[in-house]
C-alpha cells in the first residue's frame, strides 16, 4: 500500500504532461489553420485552369495563384491576368487576360483586335494559333473590363459572353504565378 501513492502520482504527471502537449499542439494547428484561412481569403486566390481558353500561357489543369490586394492602389491594366467570378454565375472562377478598358472600343476584324478604331491590331503575340472571325464593336463601361482567353479558338469570353463585361467588383485578383506542372512568373 505504500508504493501505490506514489505511482498513481506519478501516472497523474504523465497524464498531465500529455494533456498539456495536446492543447499546445491543438493551440498551434488551430493557428495555423486561421492563418492559412486569413492568407487565403485577404490576400491570395487560387484556381485551377479546367479548359485550354489560356493555353499556351496557362495549360489545361494548372494552378494559378492572384494577389487579392493586387489593385487596391492601381487599375487593372491592359493584358494583365485575372481570376474573376463569371459573369452571370458567382460560383465560377474565371481566368482570362484584359484586353478591353473602360472607356474603350474593342473591335475584333478577322481574328485581330482592334482598340479605338485604331489603324493598327493590338500587339497580342502571347495568342496561340490562328484567330478568325468577326465581333463587335464593344464600348467598355466605367469599371468595366473586355477580357480573352489566349487561345482564342477554344475560349469561351467576353466575345460570346451575354454580359461580355468583366465588373470590377467581380475582379478575385491579379494573376502572378502558375505552378503544379511547372512554375511560371508572370511578367506585366
Amino acid at each position: 500500500m505504500i508504493n501505490e501513492k506514489p505511482q498513481q502520482q506519478k501516472t497523474e504527471s504523465i497524464k498531465s504532461v500529455f494533456i498539456e502537449e495536446a492543447q499546445n499542439w491543438s493551440r498551434i494547428v488551430i493557428g495555423v489553420v486561421l492563418a492559412m484561412v486569413l492568407f487565403n481569403q485577404l490576400l491570395i486566390v487560387n484556381a485551377t485552369i479546367p479548359t485550354a481558353s489560356m493555353e499556351d500561357t496557362i495549360m489545361t489543369n494548372d494552378r494559378v495563384m492572384a494577389l487579392r490586394q493586387a489593385y487596391l492602389f492601381s487599375d487593372p491594366a491592359r493584358f494583365d491576368i485575372i481570376i474573376f467570378r463569371y459573369p452571370g454565375d458567382d460560383s465560377l472562377p474565371f481566368v482570362k487576360r484584359i484586353i478591353g478598358l473602360p472607356g474603350e472600343t474593342v473591335t475584333i476584324r478577322d481574328g485581330f483586335v482592334f482598340i479605338n478604331d485604331s489603324e493598327f491590331p493590338l500587339r497580342d503575340n502571347f495568342v496561340k494559333g490562328p484567330v478568325s472571325g468577326n465581333h463587335g464593336p464593344f464600348f467598355v463601361p466605367d469599371d468595366s473590363y473586355f477580357v480573352l482567353g489566349d487561345n482564342r479558338g477554344n475560349s469561351s469570353d467576353s466575345r460570346t459572353w451575354t454580359d461580355p463585361f468583366v465588373h470590377r467588383s467581380r475582379i478575385l485578383g491579379r494573376a502572378i504565378f502558375k505552378y503544379y506542372r511547372g512554375f511560371a512568373l508572370f511578367h506585366y
